[in-house]
């Protein structure tokens, strides 16, 4: 049996074989003889997760737009097809020509989140590419990985031939002129690494030693070869109105988690939530230009058939065009059956006013995020929402035809007390009254406020990356204490609350602040079954905790203790744009309770000035 027709047979004995056949709308194709480049771009979770990941969609286009690669896509398999790989020793292959992925020049690997860690070995395995960059030969590919998680690169350290630190529009054409002159020349496999860690951004793991001390933090962290950076430096794309973007993006098969046309219209945010990881590193804020945003609905809408489109950014309210986005949406889209989604929208009249012309308030729910109860803890965290703000903005939620609310918060932040638990209850009782106190022939039926609750992880690059976190015993009683409250309101009928799974986010923590020691615990959690661990029907915390056990490393060393400022973190070799001191800062004013203002109102001082562009610099003068 040939391995074409083996795959056939193996597609009608699985689960969705859609995930795995390619040919989808908007597909790019090539003859591979053609090109001299061919990169595998990996999503490590299920396919309809991977699809609907826009910064793929972004790099799968651009790539593709040079005449010398050839970008291919390859996502996680499901538990049904990756159990029949192995037992038949079949690659895992990419999907435009099911070619398989150890055959290429590079696997680039985007690592979104935590729990996808073990999802990563598992396409190393099925793959047949050694786990291990340095059991890795010229005859593999060159595996490369970036998103969010590559800001603190250090548990993957031993399974990535190169991060890649920053957005990705910038660097990749260096890299890829680079890897062509490697090739021709016939140098080694190190030799190629060396050159690529020249590139700004570009962090090769095997160029650089730790060291530990008896306490084991890190004692130092320093480059084995001259020429090699010392600091790695975050890449940002400035332009982002000129930045590639996709006119055809990919349309999948079966029905993906967005299953929509996204449209990116700013990056950044001028906000400066102390928690929020996404909000530091991505900084300064970039906004793209009105008309290119136009023409980029148009034709991404025209060429993809999707009936809806949602505007893409940390912070939509904070676009300066958004009215006029907006209004152009409305007249050329939504009398054509085109649906326009508003993520990200702060609690204000505007946003209230957008969001009643663009959806259909008797079906939809308004999604707040107040992420604390009390106005002490939301100013520990600099959230800049008042009550006031919260419960106006739900007044006029309710007047405008809304009764269904979503609250989310976070349990386990810096300085929380069992009374700002408890003020999530109170908060929403206090909405739930403002939605009765509307006279009842202007009401929409019964009111629905359904809190959730995930508990607080500390990131790198924020203010409370030194905190401490707890045991999952902890968390589960803050939510007990938030469920009581609840319980106690007079309004409980009308409100419901969920919580997060507590030993998922102790796990979360440790990777998401852990060393490269915690490498050879990851490969010991894959090795023991554990894949799909942002799944909890697959998630195991007890082979985890083995893994822990078996490799002799204690997890409450990364989660249960507060950093020093002396403490070198294991991700203080890159420069993500926003300063240590700037951070120390924070920290100590969010300790003190202390608020501080937005990048439009004045100058924080963050560091991230000196890009030389974004909102930020309108008021560089002013640091405090």
């Amino acid at each position: 049996m040939t391995q074409p027709a083996l795959k056939d047979e193996i597609l009608l004995a699985i689960d969705k074989p859609a995930r795995y056949i390619g040919n989808e709308v908007n597909m790019i194709k090539k003859n591979p003889k053609d090109v001299a480049i061919r990169f595998a771009m990996c999503f490590p979770d299920v396919y309809e997760i991977g699809m609907s990941h826009l910064g793929i969609q972004i790099l799968y286009d651009m790539f593709n737009q040079r005449e010398d690669v050839y970008c291919e896509r390859v996502y996680s398999p499901w538990p049904d097809l990756h159990a029949i790989l192995k037992e038949k020793k079949i690659p895992l292959f990419a999907l435009e020509t099911q070619q398989p992925v150890k055959d290429f020049d590079f696997l680039g690997i985007t690592i979104q989140y935590e729990m996808c860690y073990t999802n990563i070995l598992q396409v190393l395995d099925l793959s047949l590419i050694p786990v291990k960059s340095k059991e890795r030969t010229k005859e593999h590919p060159f595996v490369i990985g970036g998103g969010p998680c590559a800001y603190n690169p250090e548990p993957l350290a031993d399974f990535f031939d190169m991060f890649y630190i920053g957005e990705g529009e910038t660097v990749y054409d260096r890299l890829f002129d680079c890897y062509k002159e490697w090739k021709s020349a016939g140098k080694s496999r190190r030799e190629f690494l060396v050159e690529a860690s020249k590139i700004p951004g570009i962090y090769v793991p095997s160029l650089y030693e730790v060291t530990y001390k008896e306490d084991k933090t890190i004692a130092s962290f320093t480059p084995v070869e001259k020429g090699v950076p010392e600091k790695i430096q975050k890449q940002v794309v400035m332009d982002m109105t000129g930045a590639s973007y996709p006119k055809k993006p990919l349309v999948p098969f079966i029905k993906a988690t967005q299953d929509r046309v996204v449209l990116e219209i700013q990056r950044g945010c001028i906000r400066g939530c102390r928690f929020c990881q996404a909000g530091m590193i991505y900084r300064p804020t970039r906004e793209k230009d009105l008309e290119v945003l136009k023409r980029q609905a148009f034709h991404m809408l025209k060429n993809t058939g999707h009936e809806e489109i949602s505007l893409s950014s940390l912070s939509s309210s904070d676009y300066s065009d958004l009215k006029e986005l907006v209004t152009y949406l409305i007249d050329e889209f939504k009398g054509k059956g085109i649906n326009i989604s508003l993520p990200s929208l702060r609690i204000d009249a505007f946003s209230l006013d957008v969001m009643s012309k663009v959806q259909d308030v008797r079906k939809s729910s308004l999604t707040f995020a107040p992420e604390a109860g009390s106005q002490r803890l939301r100013d520990v965290i600099n959230k800049g929402l008042t009550e006031e703000v919260i419960l106006q903005g739900a007044k006029e939620a309710f007047l405008g035809g809304w009764q269904k609310v979503k609250l989310y918060f976070m349990l386990g932040l810096p300085t929380e007390t069992e009374e700002d638990m408890a003020s999530i209850g109170e908060l929403a009782n206090k909405i739930a009254a403002a939605y009765y106190e509307i006279p009842k022939d202007r009401r929409n039926g019964r009111c629905q406020i359904t809190i959730s609750t995930s508990f607080f992880v500390p990131k790198p690059f924020t203010p409370f990356q030194w905190a401490k976190m707890y045991k999952k015993e902890h968390y589960l009683s803050c939510a007990k204490v938030v469920n009581d409250s609840v319980k106690g309101q007079l309004n409980r009928k009308s409100i419901k609350y969920n919580w997060h799974e507590a030993d998922v986010t102790v796990l979360e923590g440790i990777l998401a602040r852990g060393d490269r020691r915690l490498g050879k615990v990851i490969q010991r959690a894959y090795e023991k079954g554990c894949i799909f661990d942002a799944w909890s029907d697959f998630f195991d915390n007890e082979k985890w905790m083995e893994a822990f056990l078996e490799c002799k490393i204690d997890p409450d060393f990364y989660t249960l203790r507060e950093r020093s400022f002396d403490e070198i973190l294991p991700w203080d070799f890159i420069d993500a744009g926003v300063t240590k001191d700037f951070l120390k800062k924070q920290y100590e004013t969010a300790l003190a309770g202390h608020v501080t203002l937005n990048c439009r109102v004045k100058c924080s001082g963050c560091g991230a000035n000196k890009y030389g562009g974004g909102v930020c610099i309108e008021n560089k003068n002013q640091v405090p």
